[in-house]
């Protein structure tokens, strides 16, 4: 005999269930048109903002049903104490959105680490980090909250990772916030990623401030926009 498991337990295979989810999730979310903006801000030593890169995309599907991205606004640079580099970029697109996909779930390692609120949503928290990171790649370090209904990640905390330091050069990357709610009832997409830290360069530290938002999510063939739930069963 052995002891009945409690309700609250989570499930033997709660990793796989999150990634078959989200492997569902990436495959909707390919159907979907929507807009995104991208701002990073730098600060000076005393506190005040020093200047901003922003960019705003449209992500469309061409007559032919080939998905891209299509400029909106032309990006601006007015930046003064960092610089924005091809790895920050990386980040955006396929790192601060996180798809902890079936193809993508023996990169990492997981932790089960409690149960939490969010929104009034029941979650399960689940701590994962890259097994290893070869040369290149560009994983993720963190937290994630996840619906006990239906497996579904509902919001992510961390660190795109390695930090990249040579003899001459730093590239360092913010901690950040991945914000979602649920389209059509049915899938969490992103809808927001903040960040709000300071990097440790050798030079000095310097705070900086991101902002991602995804806007007017609608379904590919149809006018109609998307309206988001947020905490809602």
């Amino acid at each position: 005999m052995r002891v009945a498991a409690q309700a609250n337990e989570p499930p033997a295979d709660l990793v796989r269930q999150v990634a078959e989810r989200e492997t569902a999730t990436q495959a909707a979310r390919l159907k979907y048109l929507y807009r995104q903006t991208v701002r990073v801000e730098d600060f000076r030593a005393n506190g005040q903002k020093a200047g901003e890169y922003g960019e705003v995309r449209e992500v469309i599907f061409l007559p032919d049903g080939k998905r891209e991205e299509q400029v909106v606004k032309k990006p601006w640079n007015r930046l003064v104490m960092i610089q924005m580099t091809e790895e920050d970029f990386r980040d955006i697109r396929d790192v601060q959105p996180i798809l902890l996909t079936k193809d993508t779930l023996f990169i990492y390692e997981s932790k089960y680490k409690g149960e939490e609120a969010v929104d009034g949503v029941d979650c399960w928290l689940l701590q994962v980090r890259p097994r290893q990171i070869l040369s290149g790649q560009r994983l993720f370090d963190g937290m994630l909250w996840v619906d006990k209904r239906d497996f579904s990640i509902i919001r992510s905390e961390g660190q795109a990772v390695p930090q990249i330091r040579t003899s001459k050069s730093e590239n360092l990357f913010p901690h950040f916030t991945t914000l979602r709610s649920k389209v059509d009832g049915e899938h969490w997409f992103p809808v927001k990623t903040y960040g709000d830290d300071t990097l440790y360069f050798r030079s000095g530290p310097q705070r900086m401030r991101l902002i991602v938002e995804y806007a007017n999510y609608r379904r590919f063939g149809s006018e109609s926009t998307i309206k988001f739930e947020t905490g809602k069963p």
